[in-house]
């Protein structure tokens, strides 16, 4: 079940897709890198860690705001908000 919808988002997103990276082509979001400016990625990953809206939100604006530019996979996307998350309101 969904914690956040796309109304919910605090940031601006892309919502078009290449086809060969479209969700709704592809049935399902590319599994390597998290691309933090499309909203297709970013919505299902922040839904599939966080458990309430709350989480969700601050894990957005911990992406958007803090996350390194070097720190591209979903793994280690995790990873850092895990070591980072007390380090940021």
């Amino acid at each position: 079940m969904a914690v956040i919808g796309k109304n919910d988002l605090q940031f601006g997103y892309s919502w078009s897709a290449i086809p060969p990276d479209d969700p709704r082509v592809t049935g399902k979001a590319d599994s390597t890198f998290l691309s933090r400016n499309e909203g297709y990625e970013v919505l299902p990953f922040l839904n599939h860690i966080s458990k309430t809206k709350e989480t969700a939100l601050k894990a957005e604006r911990l992406i958007q705001k803090h996350l390194p530019g070097t720190v591209r996979s979903r793994e280690n996307v995790l990873k850092w908000l895990q070591d980072n998350w007390n380090s940021y309101p």
